[in-house]
C-alpha cells in the first residue's frame, strides 16, 4: 500500500469514527488485511480508539482486539465502561481474555470480571490465579474430555452435535478421565474414527500419558516440547485431575514474548512493553525511571577519574563527563531503537514513516533530555562550583539526548528499507553516532565558554 493511499485510509477511518458510521467502519476493516488492523488503530489518537471500540457491536470489537497486541487491547479496554468492556471480552477465547485482563490494572480487571457472565468470569479467574509463565497460566480450557466408560459412538455423536462449539478447538486428541476427573489416558482421533461405535474408549486409549503440573515453569515446558513433537500436553493439578491443555503454540508465543521483554529491558524499557500509541507522559516517565538510575551509576563510575581532580584544570575536568554524555545519550537512543524494532515486527509502523515516528519521539527526547541534562549539569556545578561548567555539561547531554532519540527511532526504519536486519545493526550504528555527537557538543560548548572555565 502506498504512503498516499495509507494516509487517505487513516483519514477515512477517522471520519467514519467521528461521524459514528459503524457500518462503514465494519466494511473498512473487512476490506483490509488483518495484519493492517494494528497499523490503522495505532494511528488513531486515544479518544478515537476508545470511540471506535464502543461504536462496534461486541463481536466486531472483539475481532479488532484479536488483531492488535494485548497491551494495546488492554489499554483500550480499561478506559471504556466496565459493562461495555465485559461484553467485548466475553466474545474472546478464554486464553485471550486472560492475556488482555492480565495487562489491565487490578481494579479495572475486577470490575470487568464482575460485569461478565458468572460462568465465563469464573473460568477466566481460574486461569488468572496461576503465576505468569506457568503451565496453568498458559493452558486453554478448550479440549475434549470423556470418562473411561464412554463409547466411540458417544464421542462421535457429541462432536457432531457440538460441531459449532468445537470448531475453534485444536482437536488432535480426546482426554480420558476417571469418574473423579483424574487423567488416565489419551485417545487419538485416528483410533476413534476407525473404531467400532460400541467400543469403549478404555480399550483404545494410551494409558499414563505425558502430562504437566499447573506449576510447571515455562523453561520446563520449552524443554518438554523440544523433546516431544506434541501439539498439546494435558495439564493436571496436584491431585492429578485434568484442568486444561497447554499448546505448543502458546508456549512458543510466551517464549518469544519473554525474549522481547528481555531485549526491551536491556535497552531500558523496564516496565513492560511500550508502543507510541500510549500516552506521551506515560511513555516519557517509564523510560525516565531507568535512565535516572543509570545516570547515577555512570556518575559513580566516572568518580574514579575524579580522584585525580587536584591535578586537573577545570577544562580537563570536562573529560570526566564525556563518557557519561555519550553513554547516557546512547541509552536514550537504544530505548527508541527497541520500540521501533518492536513496532516494525508487529506491523504498527512501516519503514517509510520517518516523519511520523520523529514527531512522536521528539517530545519524549526533549523532555528527557532537559531533565537528564539538568541532573548531570547540577553534578558538574556542585563538583567544581562552576555554573558555566554545569551549563556546558547539561546542555551537551540534553542536545545529544534529543539527537539520539530521534536517530534511535529512525535508524531501524532506514535499515529495514535497505533490507538490513535492524535488530543486528541499529544499536552499534547508534552508539557510534551518539559518541561522536556527544563529544562534539561538549567540546564545542566548552570552546564557546572557555574563558569562564579556566
Amino acid at each position: 500500500m502506498s504512503v498516499e493511499l495509507e494516509s487517505q485510509s487513516w483519514e477515512i477511518l477517522e471520519e467514519y469514527i467521528i461521524h459514528d458510521r459503524s457500518n462503514e467502519i465494519i466494511k473498512f476493516f473487512e476490506s483490509s488485511q488483518p495484519a493492517e488492523t494494528a497499523h490503522f488503530i495505532a494511528h488513531l489518537d486515544e479518544e478515537l480508539r476508545e470511540k471506535l471500540i464502543v461504536l462496534l457491536d461486541p463481536e466486531k470489537a472483539a475481532d479488532l482486539l484479536h488483531n492488535i497486541p494485548d497491551e494495546q487491547a488492554a489499554d483500550i479496554i480499561e478506559k471504556i465502561p466496565a459493562q461495555e468492556a465485559a461484553a467485548i471480552i466475553d466474545q474472546l477465547p478464554v486464553d485471550e481474555q486472560v492475556d488482555i485482563l492480565s495487562d489491565v490494572k487490578s481494579e479495572g480487571a475486577e470490575a470487568i470480571l464482575d460485569a461478565m457472565s458468572p460462568k465465563d468470569a469464573s473460568v477466566t479467574r481460574q486461569i488468572m490465579k496461576y503465576s505468569e509463565g506457568t503451565a496453568g497460566s498458559l493452558m486453554t480450557l478448550e479440549y475434549l474430555a470423556y470418562t473411561e466408560h464412554t463409547t466411540c459412538g458417544d464421542i462421535l455423536n457429541d462432536i457432531q452435535t457440538n460441531q459449532e462449539r468445537y470448531s475453534d478447538f485444536e482437536v488432535q486428541y480426546a482426554y480420558i478421565i476417571s469418574d473423579s476427573n483424574r487423567l488416565i489416558g489419551v485417545l487419538r482421533m485416528r483410533d476413534l474414527i476407525l473404531a467400532k461405535k460400541n467400543t469403549l474408549v478404555k480399550s483404545l486409549m494410551i494409558i499414563n500419558p505425558l502430562h504437566v503440573n499447573v506449576n510447571t515453569s515455562l523453561d520446563e515446558l520449552i524443554h518438554i516440547f523440544d523433546e516431544h513433537n506434541y501439539i498439546g500436553i494435558p495439564v493436571t493439578d496436584k491431585l492429578n485431575r485434568l484442568v486444561g491443555v497447554v499448546r505448543r503454540s502458546h508456549v512458543l508465543e510466551a517464549s518469544n514474548q519473554r525474549a522481547e521483554l528481555s531485549s526491551l529491558r536491556r535497552s531500558g524499557i523496564t516496565q513492560g512493553e511500550e508502543f507510541r500509541s500510549m500516552p506521551f507522559r506515560q511513555r516519557a516517565f517509564r523510560r525516565l525511571s531507568w535512565l535516572s538510575i543509570n545516570i547515577i551509576l555512570n556518575v559513580i563510575a566516572a568518580s574514579v577519574i575524579a580522584l585525580y581532580q587536584d591535578t586537573l584544570s577545570a577544562v580537563i575536568a570536562l573529560a570526566v563527563f564525556l563518557p557519561i554524555i555519550s553513554d547516557m545519550s546512547g541509552c536514550s537512543g537504544n530505548q527508541s531503537v527497541a520500540v521501533s524494532i518492536r513496532e516494525l515486527t508487529l506491523g504498527l509502523i512501516k519503514p517509510f514513516e520517518f516523519f511520523r515516528v520523529i514527531r512522536k519521539e521528539l517530545g519524549v527526547g526533549i523532555l528527557n533530555g532537559i531533565i537528564l541534562g539538568f541532573l548531570l549539569g547540577m553534578v558538574a556545578f556542585i563538583w567544581k562550583n562552576n555554573l558555566y561548567l554545569g551549563l556546558v555539561i547539561g546542555g551537551a547531554l540534553a542536545t545529544n539526548t534529543i539527537v539520539a532519540v530521534c536517530l534511535g527511532s529512525t535508524i531501524p526504519l532506514l535499515l529495514k528499507s535497505l533490507k538490513i536486519d535492524p535488530a543486528l545493526a541499529s544499536s552499534p550504528m547508534l552508539t557510534t553516532i551518539t559518541d561522536m555527537c556527544g563529544f562534539f557538543f561538549a567540546l564545542y560548548f566548552a570552546t564557546l565558554a572557555l574563558e569562564f572555565l579556566t
